[in-house]
């Protein structure tokens, strides 16, 4: 796990300055603290931060091959580097290190940039081919590391993290045409950032740059599915489910620092430590946080497990004057708007676990691999529920409406879901997926913007679907969700936080043999009637806790809706709508009211007006 960044001029009389490249992996110390090196030829520039977790000794980088006619910078982790060593000598080539990223070059050299195809793993990298006089950038298939770039000056440039792609010197443009696509997503989607001149490298994708052209190539996708034979088998389903999730846990658990687990108390999590303990000689290290709000809290879901398998475990409490901390942290290590509020709890943990190990193994992407959104019972719901008369379905809505309105607040908020539920049922995939995506109605955040002209996040996600050929919604979903909201929030969200504080992050469920396998699999057999997560509860969630099956669903969430509604707040909220001059004052004004009034939980959508307000202190148009 490192940090990476490059230059490449197109005028090849031009030389690469060190000094601007020291500048550009400076700004990303942190994300690898532990060493760091150049290579300069000419019109190239290579630089490496160092985050040692494999190979203390002989995987520094730059790395070559055995003439220097090759040339790497690699962040991430080829988990099945020992099986394919193992393969290339028998082929004849010779290692001089343990390390993953002599694996990329020899895999290189034998099977070009096909060598992606061989890779299980998370990665960005940039190799060098002296001899065809090529860079190749290749990004992971679902997009757990991150690679920025821009064409600018009449070169390429890039970097691990915008901050070292605007290190270079590429002016701050914001693009407000995103606006819509942030204040409904709560994240900025790739190739898009929030500045006109940077560019985020798709997951699954690689870019050759070559005699001034720059290419971009798709290596992976989700497979396709036969929607009248999916896996049904469930025995089968079964077995090869656990092998796989068993097998993806014992190859990220190669290492050579210490290491630990992220534990919430909810199934994810909580399975992937049960596997550890099982793999381990030694006690897991398990870390958890919580929040004083009970509902907000699995402190005690989460010990129950780490009883259950005699872990040593660590709790961390985050307090609401946590806040101007973790706002301020967040806008510096997003470079961008990025308004899901579980980073705050994800940045906690991070750096309390950074205090006893150098990297974690994390319950993320098993919501997306099993189909385990509430959504997906949503889904379900949906096609019953269009099955009812049309003068049924457009009054049911209307009433739960009306009825909540004398209510207590925590009665009204659930009249108010049981509302929201039934209205998007009514409604085709593209809008219920947007009303179920945004923290707030279509027409308030218009009413927040203005008339200016933006892409609309119902356009933006209307042409990300275009690709997609899954008939039935459930399935719509679960490609939505894989494609877009795991790589450009989920996965941002971890390696951001993860890396403020030099900490690599391990995703079992991420495996790419799980995910291929997984989409094949019949909804009804990932969710028996309205079970979530049915394959997991019966493997290996039949070694855990009973609690832990039978708990509610809870996200990684912050109180924020409490906490902004204290008066501690007060001047923090006033500030936020004088200071944001891009959005309709008065809008911002009646969303805080609703929230402190209890008549919305408009929590997490404040939090994104504060990071867009925040991150850059953007101008004014």
């Amino acid at each position: 796990m490192c940090g990476i960044a490059g230059i490449l001029h197109f005028d090849i009389e031009r030389k690469a300055d060190k000094t601007i490249l020291n500048k550009m992996t400076d700004s990303i110390s942190y994300r690898g603290p532990d060493g760091e090196g150049f290579y300069l030829q000419k019109n190239l520039g290579l630089g490496h931060r160092r985050l040692s977790i494999i190979d203390l000794s002989t995987g520094d980088q730059p790395m070559f091959n055995d003439d220097k006619s090759i040339v790497l910078v690699f962040n991430g982790e080829i988990y099945n580097y020992v099986e394919l060593r193992e393969e290339l000598k028998k082929e004849g080539y010779l290692f001089k290190s343990s390390s993953d990223s002599e694996v990329i070059i020899k895999a290189y050299e034998k099977w070009g940039i096909d060598c992606q195809n061989k890779f299980n793993g998370m990665w960005a990298f940039a190799l060098w081919d002296n001899s065809k006089q090529q860079l190749f950038l290749s990004r992971d298939r679902i997009g757990e590391k991150p690679i920025h770039y821009a064409l600018f000056d009449n070169s390429f440039v890039f970097g691990s993290e915008i901050k070292s792609v605007l290190a270079y010197g590429i002016p701050k443009i914001p693009n407000y045409e995103l606006l819509d696509i942030y204040l409904t997503l709560s994240y900025i989607p790739a190739p898009f950032t929030f500045f006109k001149n940077i560019h985020k490298l798709k997951p699954g994708h690689c870019l050759i740059i070559q005699d001034s052209n720059v290419k971009e190539h798709e290596y992976w996708d989700l497979p396709d599915i036969d929607e009248n034979n999916m896996r049904t088998d469930k025995k089968n389903v079964y077995g090869n489910f656990s092998d796989l999730l068993t097998d993806s846990v014992k190859i990220r658990m190669r290492s050579d620092v210490p290491y630990g687990a992220f534990l919430r108390g909810g199934l994810d999590s909580s399975s992937i430590v049960s596997i550890m303990s099982k793999i381990s000689t030694f006690p897991v290290e398990t870390f958890t946080i919580g929040f004083k709000e009970k509902s907000y809290d699995e402190r005690d879901l989460a010990a129950a497990v780490a009883k259950t398998f005699q872990t040593n475990h660590h709790e961390y409490i985050v307090e609401p004057d946590s806040f101007d901390e973790s706002l301020n942290k967040i806008a510096y290590h997003y470079d961008e708007p990025f308004g899901d509020s579980s980073a705050i709890p994800t940045g906690y943990v991070s750096r309390f676990a950074s205090s006893k190990v150098k990297m974690v193994l994390t319950g993320d992407g098993g919501d997306e691999v099993l189909s385990g959104y509430t959504t997906y019972q949503g889904e379900k719901f949906a096609g019953q529920y269009q099955k009812l008369p049309k003068f049924v379905r457009d009054s049911v809505p209307f009433l739960l409406l009306h009825a909540s309105k004398p209510l207590k607040s925590s009665i009204r908020y659930k009249f108010n879901r049981m509302h929201d539920v039934c209205y998007s049922s009514n409604l085709d995939f593209l809008s219920r997926a947007i009303t179920k995506i945004s923290w707030i109605d279509t027409d308030t955040i218009r009413k927040l913007i203005g008339d200016d002209k933006v892409y609309s996040s119902y356009e933006f996600i209307s042409d990300f679907m275009k690709k997609c050929t899954y008939k039935d919604s459930f399935y719509k979903l679960m490609y939505l969700n894989l494609k877009l909201s795991l790589p450009d929030d989920m996965l941002v969200k971890v390696d951001r936080m993860s890396m403020a504080y030099s900490l690599e992050t391990r995703t079992p469920f991420l495996d790419y043999r799980l995910i291929e396998y997984m989409v094949g699999v019949h909804k009804d057999i990932k969710m028996k009637k309205y079970e979530r997560k049915t394959v997991l509860r019966n493997t290996i969630g039949l070694n855990l806790p009973q609690e832990i099956l039978s708990a509610p669903k809870k996200g990684f969430t912050v109180p924020l809706r409490e906490w902004f509604k204290e008066d501690s707040f007060d001047q923090k909220l006033k500030d936020l709508t004088d200071s944001t001059p891009f959005l309709n004052k008065e809008g911002m004004e009646s969303i805080i009211n609703l929230n402190n009034s209890g008549k919305k939980d408009y929590g997490n959508f404040i939090w994104m007006l504060f990071n867009l307000n925040l991150n850059g202190r953007l101008q004014d148009k």
